[in-house]
C-alpha cells in the first residue's frame, strides 16, 4: 500500500471516528438514564401497586412534554449544525436565541396544561381499572408526584438548549457528564427520600419526585456553568445573551421548517401508544411481556439512536459548508456501519433473552412472551439502525416534511392500522402479528434508501 492509499484510507476512517466521538457520549448518557429508570421503577414499586402505577402514569404524561421540547428544538438544531459548519457565528447565535423562545413557550404551555388539567389526564388512565388497585389513592399519589415534578420542567428544558447546541458544535462530553451527575443524584436521593434513610424523612412517591427535580437542576448547573467557564473554547456562544432579539424573517423560515419535526414527535408517540393498545386486545399478559422486552431492549437501542443523531450532525455540518459529496459519502458509510453494529447488539440480546425474563416475579406465560418479544425485537435491530440513519440523513438537509410522512404518518397509516386489523379481526398469535407489524418497516427502509441515494436531502439551508 503506497502513501497515497494510506492517506485515503485514513481520511475514510476519520468519518467513523468523528461519528463515534459524537455518538459514544450520547450512548453512555442515554444508556445510564434508561438503566436508572429501571432501578427507579423497582424502588417505587416496593411502595405498592398504587405508587408504582401513579409514577408510571405521570411519567408517560411528562414524557410527552420531553418530546415536545425535543421536537421544538430539532428544527433550529438543523440550522445550528449548518451555521456552525459554515462558520457563521451570527446565524448560530440567532438559532440559539430562537431555541430559548421556543423552549419558553412550550414550557409555559406544558406547565399550564399540567396545573389545570393534570387530574383529568391522570384520570384517563384509571377509568374502568380496579383489579385490586385503589383508583382514588393512585390519583392522589399521581397528583402529589406531578406537582413536584413540574418544578423540574424548567431546568430540563434549559439543559436541552445547551446540550443540543454543544452537540451541533461537535461537543458531546459536557452533556454526557451532566447526565451522569444527574443519574448519581437521582439514585442517591431516591434511596434517601423514598425510604427515609440516614435521617432523611420517608416521603415515598414525593421523595422520588424531589430526587428527580434535584437531578434536573444538577444536570443544568453542570452543563451551563461548565460551558460558560470554557467559553473561550465555544466562541460561537460568547456574547449570546447580549440580546434575545432575532430576525422575524429568520424565525418564520426556521419555524416552518421545524414544525413538521415538532408535530412528528406528538404523532409518533401517539402512534406507539395506539399500537400498544391494539396489542392489548390479545390480553394484558401481552403488555406485561412487552414491558419485559422493552426494559432490556431500550438499554441497547440507544446505540443506533445516538448514531442517527451523530450522522445528522455530521451531515448538517458538511451541508452547511457546501461539502455535498462529503456529506453523501459520510451518510452512506455510516448507515452500513450502524447496521453492522446492530448485528452485534442483536446477538447480545438473543443470548440473554432466556435469562432476563427470569428476573421478574411473574407467570411462565409472561416470561415466555417476554423472551420471544426480545428475540423478535432484537432481530429487527439492524433494520432499525439502518432506518434511523436514513431518517436523520434526510432531516439534516431540512427535508422535514418528508421525514414527517416517513415517520409519523407511516406509523399511523400502516403500522397502527395493520396492528389493529390483525389483532381485532384475526386469530393469529400475538407473536406472529408482532413480526408482521415490525416487518412493515422494510417499506420505509426501501423508500428512505431511494430518497437518500437520489440526494434529495443535499441542501445548504444557510447560504
Amino acid at each position: 500500500m503506497n502513501k497515497s492509499e494510506v492517506r485515503t484510507k485514513s481520511k475514510g476512517n476519520s468519518v467513523y471516528k468523528k461519528a463515534m466521538t459524537l455518538a459514544v457520549p450520547m450512548m453512555i448518557q442515554n444508556g445510564i438514564t434508561n438503566a436508572v429508570g429501571l432501578v427507579d421503577n423497582l424502588m417505587v414499586g416496593s411502595l405498592g401497586t398504587e405508587s408504582m402505577t401513579a409514577v408510571s402514569i405521570v411519567g408517560q404524561l411528562v414524557f410527552v412534554f420531553f418530546l415536545a421540547i425535543f421536537g421544538g428544538l430539532s428544527g433550529p438544531g438543523i440550522y445550528g449544525a449548518q451555521y456552525f459548519g459554515q462558520g457563521n457565528k451570527k446565524g448560530y447565535q440567532n438559532v440559539f436565541r430562537l431555541k430559548i423562545w421556543i423552549t419558553a413557550v412550550i414550557t409555559l404551555c406544558g406547565l399550564a396544561t399540567f396545573i389545570f388539567a393534570g387530574d383529568k389526564m391522570i384520570g384517563l388512565y384509571l377509568h374502568g381499572s380496579d383489579g385490586g388497585i385503589n383508583s382514588a389513592q393512585t390519583l392522589d399519589l399521581g397528583l402529589d408526584y406531578l406537582h413536584i415534578m413540574l418544578i423540574g420542567l424548567v431546568p430540563f428544558a434549559f439543559t436541552q438548549i445547551y446540550a443540543g447546541s454543544l452537540r451541533e458544535m461537535g461537543e458531546s462530553i459536557k452533556p454526557m457528564v451532566g447526565g451522569i451527575a444527574s443519574v448519581v443524584i437521582d439514585i442517591v436521593f431516591n434511596y434517601l427520600l423514598i425510604y427515609g434513610k440516614f435521617g432523611f424523612p420517608r416521603l415515598g412517591v414525593e421523595g422520588a419526585a424531589i430526587a428527580t427535580v434535584l437531578a434536573r437542576f444538577v444536570e443544568m448547573f453542570v452543563v451551563v456553568i461548565w460551558t460558560h467557564l470554557s467559553i473561550k473554547k465555544y466562541e460561537f456562544l460568547r456574547g449570546v445573551y447580549r440580546t434575545l432579539k432575532i430576525s422575524i424573517g429568520e424565525v418564520k423560515v426556521i419555524i416552518i421548517k421545524g414544525l413538521p419535526i415538532f408535530l412528528n414527535e406528538f404523532f409518533w408517540s401517539g402512534g406507539i401508544a395506539a399500537m400498544t393498545q391494539c396489542y392489548s386486545i390479545k390480553g394484558l399478559q401481552v403488555i406485561a411481556g412487552m414491558n419485559i422486552s422493552n426494559a432490556i431492549c431500550n438499554l441497547l437501542n440507544v446505540v443506533f439512536i445516538a448514531m442517527g443523531n451523530a450522522v445528522g450532525i455530521i451531515s448538517g455540518q458538511y451541508l452547511g459548508a457546501s461539502k455535498f459529496e462529503k456529506a453523501k459519502k459520510a451518510s452512506n458509510k455510516l448507515m452500513w456501519f450502524t447496521a453492522g453494529i446492530c448485528v452485534f447488539l442483536t446477538a447480545i440480546l438473543i443470548a440473554g433473552s432466556g435469562f432476563f425474563p427470569k428476573l421478574y416475579d411473574t407467570s411462565d406465560e409472561v416470561r415466555h412472551l417476554g423472551q420471544w418479544f426480545i428475540i423478535i425485537t432484537a432481530s429487527f435491530f439492524p433494520l432499525q439502525g439502518f432506518l434511523n440513519v436514513l431518517y436523520f440523513t434526510l432531516r439534516s438537509g431540512g427535508k422535514t416534511v418528508i421525514t414527517f410522512l416517513f415517520d409519523s404518518i407511516f406509523t399511523w397509516v400502516v403500522s397502527v392500522s395493520l396492528a389493529f386489523v390483525l389483532c381485532k379481526f384475526t386469530a393469529l398469535p400475538i407473536l406472529t402479528i408482532y413480526i408482521i407489524v415490525q416487518s412493515a418497516d422494510i417499506i420505509k427502509v426501501v423508500l428512505g434508501y431511494i430518497l437518500v441515494k437520489k440526494g434529495v436531502w443535499i441542501t445548504n439551508l444557510v447560504v
